[in-house]
């Protein structure tokens, strides 16, 4: 009786936003650590120090709870970038630009790497949200960095390659670099911090993709 007295008033302590949030937030750590089939909302309730009940009153279901961590995250990750992201494309900055992009995405992913654990194990785990995740905000993204790469080919800037493959080759390696550094630990040979090694992948990618003569 007193646990279920402690659980209501602390309960009370917090507001519904708060509580949603925490939620999201110990959840998301537990699915990271253990899979969504993993993880269960019993356990997620014992580590925020609530009851199951309250869970379920904020979130309709198990599904649900998850949507909402990876939408989170996702808005999270985009609204740091999308006005700086704008202002360099009409500059037409390709080194702010994609210097921004790396910069952002390892900060974003050394700071939280529950993200890539999320996302690796709804793929793994043939888990729908995975499906929901790279067909809508992941494709959103590399369409944004598709269209700047089509523009700056349209202006004589670029050489003339394939857009889509250009920007999934931007994407792959700075991701490749944020698994290895939060998933793996291999950072020995990569003594420099996440602004540096940003402006090299930048220089080697336009290197790559710019007419000679600029």
């Amino acid at each position: 009786m007193a646990s279920s007295t402690s659980e209501r008033a602390s309960s009370s302590r917090m507001s519904a936003e708060n509580r949603r949030q925490q939620i999201i937030a110990i959840a998301g750590e537990l699915f990271s650590q253990k899979g969504f089939r993993g993880t269960t909302t019993k356990e997620i309730a014992e580590r925020a120090g609530i009851s199951e009940a309250i869970i379920f009153r904020h979130f309709a279901s198990k599904d649900e709870l998850y949507t909402a961590i990876l939408t989170s995250k996702i808005q999270q990750a985009g609204e740091r970038l999308d006005t700086q992201l704008a202002e360099a494309a009409n500059r037409k900055d390709d080194k702010a630009f994609f210097g921004m992009l790396a910069f952002e995405m390892l900060e974003f992913h050394c700071k939280d790497e529950s993200f890539i654990r999320l996302l690796l194990y709804s793929a793994l785990e043939g888990h729908d949200l995975s499906t929901v995740v790279f067909h809508s905000a992941a494709r959103d993204f590399k369409r944004r960095i598709h269209r700047y790469i089509q523009q700056r080919i349209a202006d004589g800037a670029f050489r003339q390659i394939n857009p889509a493959v250009a920007a999934r080759t931007f994407v792959g390696m700075v991701m490749h670099h944020a698994e290895m550094c939060t998933i793996f630990k291999a950072t020995d040979d990569m003594k420099i911090s996440n602004k540096q090694i940003a402006e090299r992948f930048v220089e080697i990618f336009l290197n790559g993709v710019s007419e000679p003569s600029r």
